[in-house]
């Protein structure tokens, strides 16, 4: 049986995922360019994965899905246990990555490097997180979780609206995802 919220949950992953390594193909394109990358493009895709996966995403998982999962599934403490941790670090590891952007941008260069290592830390850190959701978690809820979890879950994963998960952007947002999808290289964007 289909779940709206595994396939909610699955295009929001694939979307982000597509941001995080259009991201790293930037700053890598720059660096072999020889120039500076598209600071603004950057940090229009770090402000989408704060709005979007941190902000709508991620407490949705970490409240709704994965106590049903623990309280059905023992055996996945220790997992659950690090995603919740990865969750609860969200903001402060997207803090980090804007001030290394930023100290990139400002001081030129000389933070190039920091930035690139702290970028790298940060998309194989989120990549390997969603993987574990994947592979681990998704898969007992689909096999434990009851017929009223998935009521619940179904609703509440409905009003995301991730305009790179194929819904239309709210118009506060238009702005964002144009100069995203126009700028930033694929697979995310046209440029």
């Amino acid at each position: 049986m289909r779940h709206l919220a595994l396939d909610v949950i699955h295009d929001e992953h694939q979307a982000l995922a597509a941001m995080l390594r259009s991201m790293s193909l930037l700053v890598a394109q720059a660096h072999r360019e020889q120039t500076a990358p598209d600071f603004a493009v950057l940090r229009a895709m770090l402000f989408y994965v704060d709005e979007f996966p941190e902000r709508l995403h991620h407490p949705k998982e970490s409240e709704l899905l994965f106590p049903r999962v623990r309280e059905r599934c023992p055996q996945l403490a220790a997992t659950l246990d690090r995603l919740d941790a990865d969750h609860g670090r969200g903001e402060a590891a997207i803090r980090e990555l804007e001030h290394a952007l930023l100290a990139y941008e400002v001081l030129g260069e000389v933070r190039r490097q920091a930035f690139a290592d702290a970028l790298e830390r940060y998309v194989d850190g989120y990549l390997s997180h969603m993987a574990a959701e994947e592979s681990e978690v998704l898969p007992a809820a689909r096999t434990h979780l009851t017929a009223a979890d998935w009521a619940t879950l179904d609703a509440a994963f409905a009003s995301n609206r991730d305009p790179l998960a194929g819904h239309e952007a709210d118009d506060v947002y238009k702005p964002l995802f144009r100069k995203i999808v126009m700028t930033a290289p694929a697979p995310i964007g046209l440029g």
